[in-house]
């Protein structure tokens, strides 16, 4: 496919340039042309963009001052259009979005476990039901949110192929006015060696055979004019700069939004249906499980009880043998009680002599009383 050639033009149309948004089914990224060497050179042309150029040199008229000032001004100004339009892409591309929902889509497939703790043997075959339940369920509302984010997901994929198939539209322009750039400077280079050596020359040289003062005004202001066209042209190699730049500026960009809908792809066509697959095969397992447990729990119950009965049996027989070999009373029990009634009977006897003896004292007491008493009443009436 024959490469466009630019075209130069003195009267340039300053409207800005429309990108086409492509199609879905037309996304696709090319592959990145050659970058171009550094500094503008003839050796960079093909030999019809040369005489191009030679041609178009022929036609630069540096006298004219609105020519001058228009000078390459519709491929500057594209080239600022595009500048403009990269940077925009850049703000309004929130990859941070995206990277959330991918963050998100890790929680949501990462919430969802088939290992649920299961204890006591109460109501098991219900609760292993009930489990079970809660299991799917749970699974139904985390496919849901993750269904919900695969869709957010495509769309931005969507998006960004798109913004990649733009970036290669900006990319190819970018080369083309880049090329138009480098047109326009080689052309006016041509054409300022060429003043500069003929008419600028010879206006000099008129002026120092006339003498005249009008005469070295005029080989003053023209090379003024040459001067100003030479600022032009180093203008317009400083926009040339700038275009050179974007080529891998616009590269960076397409290939962080190329990174991220693989990201997007992986996750769309591996992760998710991976995550599905495998807990369809949890839940298939969960339940299994449950049912080898219920039974087990069965028989582990059955196991307790007959040992539990053993055990009970056991304790059982033999408190009955003790029991039907004891006597009425036990012997220990007579010991005990007629020991107490000893004792009692010693307790008794005790308290009785002391009751005795005391009655004894008593009487002495009452008898020194009544004399004392006497006495004292005879001592009165003598």
């Amino acid at each position: 496919m024959d490469e466009k050639i630019p075209q130069l033009t003195l009267t340039p149309d300053l409207d800005s340039p429309k990108l086409e948004v492509p199609t879905t089914e037309a996304l696709s990224v090319t592959d990145a042309k050659p970058a171009p060497e550094a500094g503008p050179d003839m050796s960079q042309l093909t030999e019809e963009e040369r005489q191009i150029v030679l041609d178009f040199a022929d036609k630069i008229d540096i006298a004219n001052s609105t020519m001058v000032l228009q000078y390459g001004a519709g491929a500057q100004k594209n080239i600022a259009v595009f500048s403009e339009n990269t940077l925009e892409t850049v703000k309004t591309r929130d990859m941070g979005e995206v990277g959330n929902m991918v963050a998100s889509l890790v929680v949501e497939l990462k919430s969802f476990s088939a290992d649920e703790e299961r204890k006591g043997l109460g109501g098991l075959f219900k609760k292993a039901k009930s489990s079970l339940e809660v299991m799917t369920a749970k699974y139904n509302k985390v496919e849901t949110n993750v269904d919900h984010i695969a869709n957010q997901l495509e769309n931005h994929q969507v998006t960004l192929l798109k913004d990649i198939a733009i970036l290669d539209q900006m990319y190819d322009k970018n080369l083309d006015y880049y090329k138009q750039l480098t047109m326009y400077i080689l052309a006016g280079q041509q054409k300022l060696k060429t003043e500069r050596e003929t008419t600028l020359v010879e206006l000099r040289n008129t002026a120092l055979e006339t003498g005249k003062a009008e005469d070295a005004q005029k080989a003053n202001d023209y090379a003024n004019l040459c001067d100003r066209f030479e600022k032009k042209l180093h203008d317009l190699e400083l926009t040339r700069v700038i275009s050179l730049q974007m080529g891998p500026q616009i590269r960076m960009i397409q290939n962080n939004d190329t990174l991220m809908t693989e990201k997007i792809q992986t996750s769309l066509v591996n992760t998710i249906p991976l995550w599905k697959s495998q807990m369809v095969l949890a839940l298939g397992i969960h339940h299994s499980q449950q049912a080898m447990q219920a039974q087990q729990a069965v028989t582990n119950l059955t196991n307790e009880l007959l040992e539990k009965n053993a055990d009970m049996l056991k304790v059982a027989t033999i408190e009955t043998a003790k029991e039907s070999e004891r006597g009425i009373v036990d012997i220990e029990t007579l010991k005990h009680t007629n020991e107490q009634l000893i004792s009692t009977l010693d307790e008794v006897l005790r308290i009785q002599t002391e009751g005795a003896q005391k009655r004894r004292e008593a009487e002495v007491e009452l008898r020194r009383i009544e004399g004392e008493l006497k006495q004292k009443l005879l001592e009165v009436r003598g």
